[in-house]
């Protein structure tokens, strides 16, 4: 039997209102659904070959992408970044972007998007988790997680009017109320993770987590990218 493809993915959590009460952005996924159905995910999905022809209109902040490169083509980070933007937009109707045209014709997936007039921005991003999916799942995604401010939003974070149906119940979570939801394990994981830079005042964890699930081997690694100017001046002193 073929081994499943694993696809890249990308995911946003977006968090408002850290320093009372936080809470995330989550929606529950149809009975129907051939991954994880009935459960409560953040907006995300795979990676189309068009994003990685969109031009955002800012990347990722530089210590993320370095990071978000480790173990991946260089070349894919931007695709990823706008993944997530598009995900965000198609699951919940909320923007991440910048005013202003699109410097060529938009892909049909972006169509909407730069019709609203906005561009895709990563600058408001960053990246805190990765996991793949292990083996034996119906679909297997290797997802990059980013996490947001809901003050980045271009418009009101509580209209969800443009967003599509793949996501129901769309609603901003306390971090103190999310176990009492049905959560994969995942990204119970992941909630964890957030809850823990919040507390410690961060928006960037000093390595992050990569559940690495292969055919041969689940590993759980911390991603650590430096630039490598910081490399060579380390090995230098």
């Amino acid at each position: 039997m073929p081994k499943m493809a694993v696809r890249d993915a990308a995911t946003v959590i977006l968090l408002r209102d850290r320093e009372s009460d936080p809470k995330i952005l989550m929606g529950q996924r149809g009975a129907q659904a051939a991954f994880m159905p009935n459960k409560f995910v953040f907006p995300g999905g795979a990676v189309d070959p068009d994003d990685a022809h969109v031009p955002l209109a800012e990347p990722l902040p530089e210590p993320c992408k370095i990071r978000l490169s480790q173990e991946t083509d260089p070349k894919l980070c931007d695709a990823l970044v706008a993944a997530a933007v598009r995900e965000l937009w198609e699951e919940t109707g909320l923007i991440l972007g910048t005013s202003g045209k699109w410097p060529c014709p938009p892909p049909a997936e972006w169509e909407s998007f730069a019709n609203a007039g906005y561009r895709p921005t990563g600058a408001g991003l960053r990246f805190v988790f990765r996991a793949i999916t292990p083996p034996g799942r119906p679909r297997r995604f290797d997802a990059r997680f980013f996490l947001g401010d809901a003050a980045e939003i271009k418009g009101d974070p509580d209209d969800f009017t443009h967003a599509c149906d793949e996501l129901s119940h769309l609603q901003w979570i306390s971090l103190d109320k999310v176990r009492h939801f049905d959560l994969p394990f995942i990204t119970e994981v992941v909630v964890a993770e957030i809850a823990a830079l919040i507390r410690a005042g961060a928006d960037f964890p000093e390595t992050t987590p990569f559940f690495r699930n292969t055919d041969e081997e689940s590993l759980f690694l911390r991603l650590a990218g430096k630039s490598p100017l910081r490399a060579q001046e380390q090995a230098k002193e």
